[in-house]
């Protein structure tokens, strides 16, 4: 029986604008189990993107409590919570931020400079084995402007897979993307999940991409409306390959 990785408890997020109070998450609780593939979904406006700051120990809560692997955050110290988060967290975002001027295997190694118990030579070798494993190794000395954006997303995939984390924070990891990439990032989010058993929080606003996990936990107006498990679980190779032939796109000279 897989562990509880997350466990959130009457969760609060508070926000004074002008005078006025602002609540971003109003008493949300749920846990989300090791191995799982859950994706949180809102409009804007909804405290997703706050619930994800306080997932990713970027921001604390206002009341409520987060553990994460067994850990209380609330118990942590700003420089307690940057280690953990460097430790155990592993972050895709929407805008890929790579280092522009710093090849595809450089930027997958930033996350372990911050680990001076990693030699020079080891963390070269975790940032190959992680570029490997999103079908990058032919494109590591390559900067960011000489790669698709697919490609871009995947470089930022490695590099949240470098430090082998135990749960991995995707925040709009294809809202960038056309649906054909799209679909190849979930079909990849899908394999870290099923076969290497990582746990992925996907945060989206689309309904056709939190198809793709296994449950689907929706916020409105800073509460959790709908927590449930996708029963019809998309696979997301199967619908890239019934895509239509990129040359059948193209239509013909006359």
């Amino acid at each position: 029986m897989n562990s509880v990785i997350v466990d959130i408890k009457n969760l609060r997020r508070e926000f004074k604008m002008g005078d006025e109070i602002v609540k971003a998450l109003n008493d949300v609780s749920f846990t989300i189990n090791s191995g799982e593939f859950v994706t949180i979904m809102g409009s804007s406006g909804s405290g997703k993107t706050t619930l994800l700051n306080i997932l990713g120990c970027l921001d604390r809560p206002t009341a409520g409590d987060y553990v994460l692997d067994g850990i209380n955050m609330n118990t942590l110290s700003k420089n307690e919570l940057a280690r953990l988060r460097n430790q155990k967290l592993g972050f895709i975002f929407q805008s890929y931020n790579l280092l522009a001027r710093t090849s595809a295997i450089e930027n997958v190694e930033l996350p372990l400079l911050y680990n001076p118990e990693i030699s020079a030579k080891v963390r070269r070798e975790k940032a190959l084995s992680a570029l490997e494993s999103v079908a990058l190794s032919d494109r590591i000395h390559y900067l960011p402007s000489q790669l698709s954006g697919g490609q871009q997303q995947r470089v930022a995939i490695a590099r949240a897979l470098v430090n082998d984390p135990v749960m991995i924070l995707a925040d709009e990891a294809t809202g960038n993307l056309d649906s054909r990439t799209s679909y190849g990032i979930m079909a990849l989010m899908q394999e870290l999940n099923e076969v290497r058993g990582k746990t992925i929080v996907f945060i989206t606003h689309e309904p056709d991409i939190a198809a793709f996990s296994k449950r689907t936990i929706t916020l409105r107006d800073g509460k959790i409306i709908n927590n449930n498990v996708n029963k019809n679980i998309r696979n997301a190779k199967e619908v890239l390959q019934s895509l239509p032939p990129l040359v059948d796109l193209i239509p013909e000279k006359k």
